[in-house]
């Protein structure tokens, strides 16, 4: 078992890095700034989601086998396999939306989420970088229902894989236009509105697969073509693994101030 994802790391790498230096959004470095920070997230992400979703599943599963009727978990789980992926994206992607939107309107929770708009410059990389904090959360509110209700394991694992590609999909820095497509399938260009550092993006595109629910909730921005002109928040965020780690848990008053741009000419 890949507990810390080398394997899918470097088959990523070998799709990601290419697709992004033929097709890319804006130029960049493949070795960017805050490259070996997102590795060490990379690593330890990976670990300890993978704990928390066994114990997810396993509470789930111990509640379901008391709260929910078997004739009902039975039924969910004999459904065709693309029914159930298509129930499970949904489903999911309500939890994602309505937990990312909590994480940008509560304070404390902000703290933790501003280390993933922390990145300033976007690539498939930047998709493994959230605070733990963050990612356990949304993983938590996201995926418990799926257990809970009795999905089988055949179509949460092909759910996984979907997740996944799409997750680093979204967050890479490639020019995909997805036409009509855009309202139903999150792309590269939902996506970086939303890390964009611009006021028109800000608290915009919270889905993680489906940008219909920002539609329907109000929350969508529609940018066309349009670049973002930089990524990134004012917020100041440590530079190191280890600073961000401990960022949202340190006092605000403790924080260096941001750097205020020089007006000599």
């Amino acid at each position: 078992m890949d507990i810390f994802g080398i394997k899918a790391l470097l088959i990523s790498a070998l799709i990601f890095i290419p697709f992004e230096h033929l097709f890319h959004e804006r130029q960049q470095k493949t070795f960017r700034k805050g490259l070996g920070v997102d590795l060490i997230y990379v690593m330890f992400n990976g670990f300890i989601i993978k704990i928390v979703i066994i114990l997810i599943a396993a509470n789930a599963l111990d509640a379901a086998a008391i709260l929910v009727p078997q004739s009902m978990t039975n039924a969910i789980g004999g459904q065709p396999v693309w029914l159930q992926v298509a129930e499970i994206i949904l489903i999911t992607d309500i939890g994602v939306y309505w937990a990312h939107r909590a994480f940008h309107k509560i304070p404390a929770l902000w703290r933790f989420h501003a280390v993933h708009h922390g990145i300033e410059e976007l690539d498939w990389l930047g998709a493994f970088h959230s605070h733990p904090v963050d990612a356990i959360l949304t993983k938590a509110i996201s995926l418990t229902p799926i257990f809970f209700l009795g999905f089988s394991q055949a179509s949460i694992a092909v759910f996984s894989v979907i997740y996944f590609w799409h997750t680093l999909l979204v967050h890479s820095n490639v020019r995909i236009p997805f036409g009509p497509l855009k309202w139903l399938i999150a792309g590269p260009q939902f996506h970086r509105w939303h890390h964009a550092n611009q006021r028109e993006a800000y608290d915009k595109n919270f889905a993680g697969q489906l940008p219909f629910l920002d539609v329907l909730f109000g929350t969508y921005n529609a940018t066309g073509n349009k670049m973002p002109d930089k990524y990134g928040v004012d917020d100041p965020i440590p530079s190191s693994y280890f600073g961000q780690a401990g960022y949202p848990l340190v006092p605000r008053g403790k924080l260096p101030k941001p750097a205020v741009p020089s007006t000599e000419a």
